[in-house]
């Protein structure tokens, strides 16, 4: 059975009552759908205690959709890897495409998180995926490739080892157009070649998830593939019956 793993990432989503309603339809109705997954729920900064508070005895895990690249000082409205470690935080979503272009986060910024987080012993989830000007004129595995060497060129071995790839293609993120899944195949596999090769790993311990308008729609499609270990969910992933129903229907198949 390949290792697999479901993130929902709320985004800038969220509220107490939304938490509560959200985690009381979990608990009723997923039973066993949650025994032989890895789930992660990704709530804005604010949230993260509350929804640990509310995944008591559930088999579920608490990630940050960001973090500083400092442990402490003066960087107004900033969270570090201690504090999220402190709050009983495992994984941290670095590098998504809103932060590269909202913020201006750039390969070497995002080098930085990665390390610092790996140094804390918590999990990234790095975010790599090309935008649509990008796959138009045939640069896809160039701007990938150069994502995942500003980490590879500055470590040793093993360095994706506790880590989680996230291929999210930008013209697919919220636009309801997902990507083609033998597409995302061809990229998957070129991801994982492409860190074997040059972080020594065995590639069936390299995990590779699919984000871009991911939905029980169109997610068997996905799971046919064989290189893919899971997805990002965002929009799909705000509502429980979704997301319960992405989870299902994964829990059938693999």
């Amino acid at each position: 059975m390949r290792n697999f793993v479901i993130v929902a990432n709320w985004k800038l989503n969220g509220s107490i009552n939304m938490i509560s309603r959200f985690f009381e339809y979990l608990k009723f109705h997923s039973s066993i759908y949650l025994e032989k997954k890895t789930i992660i729920i990704a709530p804005p900064t604010i949230y993260l205690k509350e929804v640990n508070k509310n995944i008591s005895n559930m088999n579920i895990f608490i990630g940050a959709q960001n973090v500083d690249i400092n442990l402490k000082g003066s960087f107004t409205g900033e969270t570090s890897v201690l504090m999220l470690q402190d709050i009983g935080v495992k994984y941290v979503i670095i590098g998504h495409s809103e932060r590269r272009f909202l913020h201006n986060e750039n390969n070497d910024t995002i080098a930085k998180k990665f390390f610092l987080i790996k140094k804390e012993n918590l999990i990234p989830i790095l975010c790599v995926g090309e935008t649509e000007k990008d796959k138009k004129y045939g640069c896809t595995k160039q701007v990938i490739q150069e994502q995942l060497n500003c980490i590879l060129k500055k470590s040793k071995k093993l360095v994706f080892k506790n880590a989680i790839i996230a291929y999210e293609p930008v013209w697919a993120i919220g636009t309801g157009l997902s990507a083609d899944p033998e597409y995302v195949q061809l990229i998957h596999k070129f991801i994982k070649n492409h860190i074997e090769k040059h972080d020594f790993m065995n590639i069936n311990d390299i995990i590779v998830q699919y984000g871009g308008s991911v939905n029980c729609s169109n997610i068997k499609k996905f799971l046919e593939q064989p290189d893919i270990n899971g997805f990002l969910i965002g929009n799909a992933s705000l509502s429980p019956q979704e997301f319960l129903k992405i989870i299902k229907i994964t829990h059938d198949i693999i």
